[in-house]
């Protein structure tokens, strides 16, 4: 399973390991950046915004976070399909050892998830840096 030792341990402190990443590459990180409403009608807020200034390229991210089993996994499918009505491209990254193996297979077979240690990599391709 993916992880690192410096892995986040909640999903605030994901969110915030993103955004340092993000501009550790030089790019902008916004957090909780309002973007319409989502399938059930609830206000939107994407959890990081990504923009490379240069290019005006953007991507939005959610976090999500899950280190024992649980609903949080559960939840991601809906986020995945609400991903695709946002005005924007974007992921879902997922870290913690919660995941069962039957939702890791499914997430990585929607090609909107990476886990956290792989981000840096997916954003340097993204952004072509």
């Amino acid at each position: 399973m993916p992880g690192k030792g410096t892995a986040p341990k909640s999903g605030d402190l994901l969110k915030r390991r993103v955004v340092a990443l993000a501009e550790s590459l030089g790019l902008r990180a916004d957090t909780e950046v309002k973007a319409a409403r989502r399938l059930w009608g609830q206000k939107r807020f994407i959890d990081v915004i990504v923009t490379d200034d240069k290019s005006g390229k953007r991507l939005g991210i959610e976090c999500k976070y899950q280190s024992s089993g649980g609903t949080a996994e559960e939840k991601i499918p809906a986020t995945i399909q609400d991903i695709a009505y946002w005005p924007i491209p974007g992921i879902v990254v997922i870290d913690g050892e919660g995941f069962s193996s039957n939702m890791q297979g499914y997430l990585m077979s929607t090609g909107k998830v990476v886990w956290f240690d792989e981000l840096e990599d997916w954003l340097r391709l993204y952004f072509g840096l």
